[in-house]
């Protein structure tokens, strides 16, 4: 067991009330999990207050309190611990008590609106596929060679971070690919982080619930880049205008790759259609399953990134055409009868269903109808509504607006906050139908043979939120049951 003093190193305290020698078992934000001998941190959130919680966590058995506030009542036999900023505070207790994973392991941090998760997850297929020990810690799930673990956030806590980098090392992980997104930033859940490299895909309107300007938002992924040490790698899309933002001022080695401008290293996309992606990467072709433009830019990263951490040039290009696409991102299928494309995509900004779309329109006959089933979640950014309808009604031939996760928000404001969107001269194209399984189905009924259906927004969530309940609900499921049981 760690001591207090220990894990305590390089946490900024202004105060300490007690003794710090004491071995402390545990460490939790949670007050619910508090047991015997164990280190409690207070944390300050939106729905709740951690301080609250110290006397029930004392109450437990806690030895120890980090806090930003020393209660008044005295508590014999507990040490507390003041700091500025119980946040900063934990990620650095997690990091000292499973003894610093990150300097163990090669971690890559990628951040940016959209292509995290693709990124990620591609480069843990890519170094599996390499024959590494690998690690993955994104939205879909987290991954420690061959376990799996189901996640809620981009971005878990700074206690479940290192947690699980910690499993990586005791399975012998050599390389980790994390999604970091601002909101794990802000809340310093990557503080004290050791990251081998990092890699900014893009920026667009997202978030705006959160942060309070788009500027700020921007600010706050660039920090990232600003906090790498000198030996890591940063590398930026040097086709999104914010790319070379991010590398100003930061310490580490500095790197680009672009489909359309100049960089460090570039690909052109020779072939783009439902087979796949043809790809000229340093002057090799190579071909790919996956499918778009946004696509050929996350390979392209990868290839990057795997390049730059020393893969071989051969190895790279060969493995990266053996790459499968990630769930829920541009996943398709074709109904053998009518030869109906049904799509899935997260696409859940308002720059994701635009690129999702223009994939589709530049690979498309335009003999067939494209419809596209969009919503938007409750409880953040509304902004994004009204442009999420139109960018859908503009690049498709008919829309249903439905809901996707209303969460405590109602469904059918969400659906006329996204119709104020939608140009008159396009009012016949739309529906709005507030079951999302209803809006699918409707979907599949309108389409004839030879069409192609988007169902955007959820992509590989397995659940639709209500009401702070889950229920189980699948996109791809429920598309292709009604494409089958209507071919049939």
């Amino acid at each position: 067991m760690n001591t207090l003093k220990d894990i305590l190193y390089r946490v900024p305290i202004e105060a300490v009330e007690g003794n710090t020698s004491q071995q402390v078992r545990e460490i939790h934000i949670d007050s619910r999990k508090v047991g015997l001998n164990d280190l409690f941190i207070a944390i300050k959130g939106n729905a709740s207050d951690g301080h609250d919680f110290i006397e029930i966590a004392i109450q437990q058995g806690a030895l120890a309190i980090v806090c930003e506030e020393i209660p008044v009542s005295s508590f014999k036999g507990v040490t507390f611990i003041k700091v500025t900023d119980s946040r900063l505070a934990a990620a650095y207790i997690a990091s000292n008590f499973y003894n610093n994973p990150s300097k163990k392991i090669k971690l890559v941090g990628i951040t940016g609106t959209n292509g995290k998760t693709t990124i990620s997850s591609l480069l843990f297929q890519h170094f599996k596929s390499l024959g590494k020990k690998v690690g993955l810690i994104s939205t879909v799930n987290i991954k420690v060679n061959e376990l799996i673990y189901p996640t809620k956030l981009t971005t878990p806590d700074s206690l479940s971070i290192n947690y699980y980098l910690n499993e990586m090392c005791d399975e012998g992980v050599e390389y980790a690919f994390m999604e970091v997104s601002s909101h794990g930033i802000d809340q310093q859940r990557t503080a004290g982080l050791d990251f081998a490299g990092a890699v900014f895909t893009n920026l667009s309107h997202d978030h705006l619930d959160y942060h309070p300007s788009f500027s700020a938002y921007r600010d706050v992924k660039k920090k990232l880049f600003d906090d790498l040490p000198k030996n890591a790698f940063a590398l930026t899309n040097e086709d999104d205008k914010n790319g070379i933002f991010m590398l100003q001022n930061s310490k580490a080695k500095k790197y680009t790759y672009a489909l359309k401008s100049h960089a460090d290293f570039r690909a052109k996309i020779l072939e783009n259609n439902f087979d796949g992606l043809l790809l000229k990467i340093n002057d090799q072709e190579v071909f790919s399953s996956l499918i778009g433009s946004f696509n050929a830019s996350n390979l392209l990263a990868v290839y990057a990134v795997a390049k730059l951490l020393g893969v071989d040039e051969l190895e790279n290009l060969k493995t990266i055409s053996g790459l499968k696409a990630v769930a829920g991102r541009f996943q398709y299928f074709v109904s053998k009868k009518d030869k109906i494309t049904g799509i899935i995509d997260y696409a859940h900004t308002p720059d994701a269903l635009k690129n999702v779309l223009e994939t589709i329109t530049d690979i498309r006959t335009k003999n067939e109808q494209l419809i596209t089933v969009v919503g938007c979640g409750g409880d953040r950014d509304p902004s994004k509504r009204p442009l999420m309808a139109t960018i859908a009604a503009n690049l498709s031939n008919q829309v249903i607006l439905t809901s996707d996760n209303p969460r405590t928000e109602d469904p059918e404001a969400i659906i006329k906050a996204m119709e104020a969107g939608v140009n008159p001269v396009d009012a016949s194209k739309l529906l709005s139908i507030t079951s999302r399984k209803q809006a699918i189905k409707t979907a599949c009924k309108m389409a004839q043979p030879g069409d192609i259906i988007l169902v955007a927004g959820k992509g590989h969530e397995t659940y639709q939120e209500v009401n702070g309940v889950r229920s189980p609900f699948n996109d791809l499921e429920i598309l292709t049951e009604t494409l089958i049981n209507l071919n049939k």
